[in-house]
């Protein structure tokens, strides 16, 4: 009989990866961008667990596998690795997965635990038992297979002979070749026996095989003359034998004794060379099949998202019923949907999560999706639908058109919600979910940023009255203590040390004037603009006197509370870029100014670090959901008059990333378009360097009367008929409100949508005017809207427009240049934005622009705080005056945010309850713990 025929695993294993890197290729031309992924997980640095994973990695790069090691130290503990499974599991750039073994850690560490915590999808090394389970019962094309059975098989087919019918013995019974070996030859139809070392029979039952794997791990254990003449030889062992000819004083060989084993079999692997090469190439072949199996079920940037099915009703019922009857998804399972990794989720319950800022390095590569920004004509009191549009705008491109698509919105404050406003989650079928959670206290940024600004607060009248009590050695005595005998400088007082010019940083050597520039800060109480807040609407701290007690020697001075959501520290958070930026931000507030003019800030202070503590994870944005299962981020809720009124730059960035280059971010901008929208695009878009690509403008029939010259309308009060009744000649006289804020829009170059709400009260003929206005003024489309009572459906026309605007030219740019002075800035925004024909500063708002400048704070954005019940600084004058001059009382700065506010007219940071407040409405289930009431 002729000597066998050798099984090379080097030629075979070198056809298999030709064949890998062919099917790649492949897969890049139709999915550009997309590669293969696989991650190599090690603990330890052993020196042959080196070796392998220098095989893998560079059979990874010769195929095109984008291939990761990740290396734990051996301090590494069980907890540590499976966290690092728990992040690879979640990663969808990762497709094959494994755990390089031995575990090399000096604690103690289950493998089989962590094998098994490997997703069965990525377990390209077929170890888990999910896969055992699998291949077991014969489910060979849902589990992966271990690598060297399936090298194995590979071989046995490239002999020609068919497997099925034929007998089989495998000598070994290991989880990683033996039993699964067994299993794959049983199920390709031969039949199989499974020996082992203790086999009383083995030399009888290797005489009766077709096909002998050998894998049991003892030198040449199978003998040559037991084999059956004709056989396939496949030898799975590698030992290591004496042998006095070689250098290193042994040889390798297999468990199957080669020499006299390859006469009587027909074909036969030899060791090395033969089975070891086809592990690697198994095991990039897998990871290519388990990247085909996800490009079967995903298309690559596509979300996979289960949406939630609306059951609508007719009358539409309350908003808290609506939510209340819908069940959200775990927030975890929208996070995993949306491609957030489990570590960078942080869980507040079922329905809320803060996320991690580390997903924006992760996704750093990642293109942005289309950024569009949801604005509305000049409101009613009763406002115009702007937060329900944005709901159902995202439920329409996400859960029926199937867009990947995230809604970033304001975080409400308690203080509407209690008052006169109620809640700010959408309505109807277009809600954030849960309402009452949305509406109350989240994950607590809010009362963060309470106590933060309190905190400044209460260090500015400590400081004040530590001055007036002490000598100046005393004060820098308490400020710059003796620790055992050592004066150091902390990092904050070095800095303010630089700010005064004096570079020394040993504390014994300032000079007595150096001491008492430093520990003075020397605050003109008249000049104080930092006050005290509280997330409650309380009129009677709109002016308090503080500092009555007879521990506080007299020092009174009159002061007042805003409301929380109005303090500069919500619209640093607001425009903050990370926490780094963030901290930078504080330490710049302005709180107020010195008995010299020189501003004095929260660094001099000594705050800022505390402050960057207490909102350390208020910078994490919130992720929440609509009714239908999209995804929302909750963050930050700036005022829309002495702030920006819009959400955080943070949340659009994650947005954007997570979205993808064909995804949608949908944001909203506060009030009507002459504010939020022009503070988007001249202070939040100026600061972010995002660019918008769509402006939807909502408009309703009720505003547009309203504008045309209709009664009054009040909160609370049922409308006059001619709001519940067809008046085509108020609709249009109105639109002149419409016309000028679509012209606002376009001015920044951008396409403009108008969305016409739709009231139940509204007539055809009435929203087809609209809709023909609009058109007329340069909309680039204008469609009706029913989502209110419909959900997404109800506004899958504009989600269409706005997919269709998106891909419209785009000339974006700023209204003005911030270098600019503070006047000319300001007079743009009145001329080109409001309509009016000059403005007037009054003294005192001449006397601020004046210091200002002086303070070097001319260069920032401008943020007008005006009425938003009218385009003038009158909320009286409706429709689109022109002509008018619009007054600056006074001018303020937000220097820590990034923008100086000119005041216009008057107006309360701190509202007022009215006769019948929200709360009358309110109330808590005692049994189930359910809130129930108007929101």
């Amino acid at each position: 009989m002729a000597p066998a025929e050798i099984l090379s695993g080097k030629i075979v294993s070198g056809q298999v990866r030709e064949r890998l890197k062919q099917q790649v290729m492949e897969m890049t031309q139709k999915f550009p961008g997309f590669r293969p992924g696989l991650a190599i997980l090690q603990v330890g640095n052993r020196d042959d667990s080196n070796l392998y994973i220098q095989m893998k990695l560079k059979a990874a790069a010769e195929i095109g596998i984008s291939a990761n090691h990740i290396k734990l130290p051996n301090t590494a503990t069980e907890a540590d690795v499976l966290k690092c499974i728990a992040s690879l599991n979640a990663d969808p750039a990762v497709h094959g997965f494994i755990v390089q073994l031995p575990l090399d850690s000096d604690n103690p560490i289950n493998t089989e635990k962590i094998t098994n915590a490997v997703a069965p999808e990525k377990d390209v090394d077929g170890l888990s038992s999910i896969n055992a389970g699998k291949l077991s019962r014969g489910d060979l094309g849902d589990c992966f297979i271990p690598c060297t059975p399936k090298g194995c098989m590979e071989l046995i087919r490239q002999t020609g002979v068919q497997v099925a019918g034929k007998r089989a013995v495998v000598i070994g019974r290991s989880k990683i070749v033996g039993a699964p070996m067994h299993d794959l030859l049983l199920w390709n139809n031969a039949t199989v026996t499974t020996c082992h070392s203790k086999t009383s029979t083995l030399a009888e039952e290797v005489g009766k095989a077709d096909i002998l794997v050998v894998a049991a791990g003892r030198a040449e254990m199978v003998k040559g003359e037991w084999i059956k003449p004709g056989a396939i030889v496949i030898d799975c062992g590698i030992n290591h034998v004496p042998d006095s000819t070689k250098a290193s004083g042994k040889r390798v060989v297999g468990d199957v004794a080669y020499n006299s084993a390859k006469e009587k079999a027909s074909f036969i692997t030899p060791v090395p060379g033969g089975v070891g090469p086809m592990t690697v190439a198994m095991l990039m072949q897998s990871t290519v099949e388990s990247a085909q199996r996800f490009l079967e079920k995903f298309q690559p940037g596509k979300w996979t998202i289960q949406y939630n099915q609306l059951t609508l009703k007719m009358p539409v019922p309350s908003d808290i019923e609506i939510s209340k009857s819908c069940m959200p998804k775990p927030i975890e399972q929208v996070a995993k949907e949306v491609g957030l990794f489990p570590d960078e989720v942080e869980l507040y319950g079922q329905t809320k999560a803060k996320v991690q800022l580390s997903v924006l390095k992760r996704l750093q590569n990642q293109p942005d999706g289309k950024y569009v920004v949801v604005t509305g004509i000049t409101p009613t009191p009763l406002g115009e639908g702007k937060s329900t549009t944005t709901v159902g705008l995202v439920q329409a491109l996400g859960a029926h058109l199937h867009q990947n698509v995230f809604a970033c919105v304001r975080q409400p404050s308690q203080g509407p919600t209690f008052g006169i406003k109620g809640g700010a989650a959408g309505g109807g079928y277009c809600q954030v979910v849960p309402m009452e959670e949305f509406n109350l206290h989240l994950t607590g940024d809010i009362h963060a940023i309470t106590a933060a600004n309190n905190l400044v607060a209460a260090a500015i009248d400590a400081r004040m009255f530590h001055e007036l009590t002490q000598s100046d050695q005393a004060l820098y005595n308490r400020l710059v203590p003796s620790v055992n005998g050592v004066r150091k400088f902390s990092d904050i007082q070095i800095r303010r040390l630089q700010k005064l010019g004096i570079n020394k940083t040993d504390p014994m050597a300032l000079t007595k004037e150096e001491v008492n520039a430093f520990v003075r800060l020397d605050i003109d109480p008249g000049t104080i603009t930092w006050q005290r807040v509280l997330d409650t609407n309380d009129r009677f701290l709109r002016k308090i006197t503080i500092g009555q007690s007879a521990t506080e020697k007299g020092f009174s001075r009159t002061a007042q509370f805003d409301i929380t959501v109005s303090s500069e520290i919500m619209a640093v958070l607001a425009l903050a870029d990370g926490l780094d930026d963030m901290k930078k931000r504080f330490g710049r507030m302005v709180v107020a100014s010195s008995k010299k003019g020189q501003p004095v800030t929260a660094d001099d202070l000594g705050v800022t670090g505390a402050l960057a503590v207490l909102m350390k994870d208020t910078v994490k944005p919130n992720l929440m959901q609509t009714l239908e299962g999209t995804p929302v981020f909750v963050h930050a809720g700036p005022f829309a008059n002495i702030a920006h009124g819009n959400s955080s730059v943070l949340a659009d960035k994650i947005a954007l990333k997570l979205v993808g280059k064909d995804g949608f971010v949908v944001t909203e901008a506060g009030f009507g378009a002459d504010i939020g929208m022009e503070k988007f695009f001249n202070i939040k878009c100026r600061y972010s360097g995002l660019r918008p690509h769509v402006v939807v403008l909502v408009a309703t029939v009720r505003a547009l009367k309203m504008h045309g010259g209709g009664p009054a309308v009040t909160a609370g009060v049922p409308l006059p008929k001619e709001y519940t009744e067809e008046n085509l000649q108020l609709v249009a006289k109105g639109c002149s409100n419409l016309n000028k804020q679509i012209q606002n829009a376009r001015m920044f170059g951008v396409p403009v949508v108008v969305a016409v709400n739709a009231f139940k009260t509204d007539t055809k003929a009435e929203l087809a005017l609209v809709v023909q206005h609009a058109k007329e003024a340069g909309a680039f489309d204008a469609v009706e809207c029913t989502h209110w009572a419909e959900g997404g459906k109800g506004a899958l026309a504009l989600a269409r427009a706005v997919q269709r605007a998106s891909q419209a030219p785009n000339n974006f740019r700023f209204l003005y240049n911030v270098e600019l002075p503070i006047v000319d800035k300001i007079r743009l925004i009145a001329q080109q934005v409001y309509g009016a024909r000059d403005i007037e500063l009054l003294p005192e708002a001449q006397e601020k622009v004046a210091l200002y400048t002086k303070q070097g704070f001319g260069n920032l954005p401008i943020c007008m705080a005006k009425t938003h019940l009218s385009l003038s600084h009158d909320p009286e004058q409706k429709g689109a005056p022109t002509g008018f001059v619009l007054p600056i009382r006074d001018v303020r700065a937000s220097v820590g945010a990034g923008f100086l506010y000119p005041l216009v007219g008057t107006m309360s940071t701190m509202p007022g309850l009215p006769t019948r407040p929200c709360f009358y409405d309110i109330d808590l289930d005692p049994v189930s713990g359910e809130v129930n009431g108007l929101f």
